[in-house]
């Protein structure tokens, strides 16, 4: 079981970038899924967060500028990211609770982190 992502690269400031994860493998049930960035020299923290009904939570930084999405047929989620700025330039990191088969716990797994660059 591993978290996929994909997406991101560099974009200009006031544009616009996709980065999306999959859940892959003998996943039997995706609870929680989020969106974590690490800007350069800082710590990682979190971006947005989605439930399985499709609830959110988007940090103050990036509310109104970001959206988070999911699929749950396909265990994936999306952030669509607009209006990007210089600070947004992060790398980005998806984070999701899931139950594999077989399993007897939800585990904690993260994605491998995809970079997102923008330029002024």
């Amino acid at each position: 079981v591993q978290l996929q992502a994909s997406g991101g690269g560099l974009v200009q400031a006031g544009g616009s970038l996709n980065v999306s994860c999959a859940a892959v493998g003998s996943v039997l049930a995706v609870h929680t899924m989020s969106w974590y960035r690490r800007p350069p020299g800082k710590q990682r923290g979190l971006v947005a967060t989605i439930g399985h009904d499709g609830q959110s939570a988007i940090a103050e930084p990036v509310k109104g500028r970001f959206t988070i999405s999911r699929d749950n047929a396909k265990n994936t989620v999306t952030l669509l990211m607009n209006a990007l700025k210089p600070e947004d330039t992060a790398v980005y990191y998806c984070n999701s609770n899931l139950w594999r088969t077989g399993g007897t716990v939800w585990e904690n797994v993260w994605g491998q982190g995809t970079l997102v660059t923008v330029s002024s």
